[in-house]
């Protein structure tokens, strides 16, 4: 990542991810998979404002499996250390054997989701009938935006598989293995605020899985992700991130970017597959729906903050973009709240 502005956490930020449910899964053969339905389902229950649901485990023990519902989708094995992150809010299972269950049973999921984010249910959970085979994992849900921009989850792949780093001595590989040490430990006490302090965890560890996942990313591969890795996108992203109301030009940028106008053009288009000015319109976009929804400026000074002289103008822009008139956008929002 090129100095200055980090992107990666605007994003963060502005998409607004946020932890919805936590906990840990002890199992033991023989035991019923999970099968949990779509994002938007879900949502009912442990995240109702929420426009996505990310899901994600973390094996710290043994071997387990899991996939997503949809047609043709190969099952894939995890094991300790292993990450397996859902982030668009597909249908999915996770169990024991490499066959893929029955779809899920939706009233049976939100029946013990609601469980879970009440409290009535123990933050470690286990379930199967005691049989040698053990694994143990870490389950995340977490809400966040996905309207009217979200490059982040757009450019991860339906079902991601962050591989485990292999620990020396039994010292911890990384900032993501320090993580879940620390979240086990927590599930070993229950004092005041424990609840709190697991759901700012689980927003850590996701961090921490798309830093380990961006770090460990191949050459050749496409995304916003890898426009990020890449010096001179990477920085051309930051300057936008940095000054998104400043009156860019390709030209401009290019310059402070360090390189060519046609440069910049072909390999930011590559990579993240729009142009510099095309991102830049859908950041603003982005930006301007969460000042809306916090409620707190007026669609004028709204527009003004991200580079719209006119009201008019910015109004017509956001509409195509979020579906909605900014008005109606920031009414929504602070209902919600």
């Amino acid at each position: 990542m090129p100095p200055g502005p980090d992107p990666l956490s605007d994003v963060l930020r502005t998409v607004r991810i946020t932890g919805a449910l936590f906990f840990l899964n002890e199992l033991s053969l023989p035991c019923e998979p999970a099968r949990v339905p779509d994002g938007e389902v879900i949502a009912r229950v442990i995240a109702p404002n929420a426009q996505n649901i990310i899901s994600y485990h973390v094996v710290t023990r043994g071997t387990v499996w899991g996939g997503l519902y949809r047609a043709g989708a190969a099952p894939v094995k995890l094991e300790a250390g292993d990450v397996l992150v859902i982030p668009r809010g597909d249908a999915y299972w996770l169990g024991m054997e490499a066959d893929k269950p029955a779809p899920p049973d939706v009233d049976q999921t939100l029946g013990f989701m609601r469980l879970v984010a009440s409290g009535a249910l123990p933050y470690v959970i286990s379930v199967g009938a005691g049989g040698a085979r053990r694994a143990s994992v870490v389950c995340g849900f977490l809400g966040c935006d996905q309207a009217p921009f979200n490059p982040l989850i757009s450019t991860l792949p339906r079902l991601l598989v962050v591989r485990g780093v292999k620990r020396q001595n039994g010292t911890p590989a990384d900032r993501l293995d320090r993580l879940i040490d620390v979240t086990l430990a927590e599930a070993q006490e229950n004092q005041p605020g424990s609840a709190s302090v697991r759901l700012r965890l689980s927003e850590l560890i996701f961090v921490e899985t798309i830093r380990r996942y961006l770090g460990t990313m191949p050459d050749g591969q496409t995304g916003w992700l890898a426009g990020l890795k890449d010096a001179i996108v990477g920085r051309a992203i930051a300057l936008m991130h940095e000054s998104p109301s400043r009156t860019w030009t390709l030209p401009s940028l290019a310059k402070e970017a360090g390189t060519s106008r046609s440069a910049l053009a072909d390999r930011f288009t590559k990579l993240v597959g729009r142009s510099p000015m095309a991102y830049l319109a859908k950041w603003r976009m982005q930006l301007a729906a969460q000042m809306l929804a916090d409620g707190v400026s007026k669609v004028s000074a709204v527009a003004l903050e991200v580079g719209y002289d006119s009201e008019a103008a910015f109004s017509r822009a956001f509409k195509r973009a979020a579906g909605v008139a900014p008005a109606a956008w920031r009414e929504r929002g602070t209902s919600a709240a």
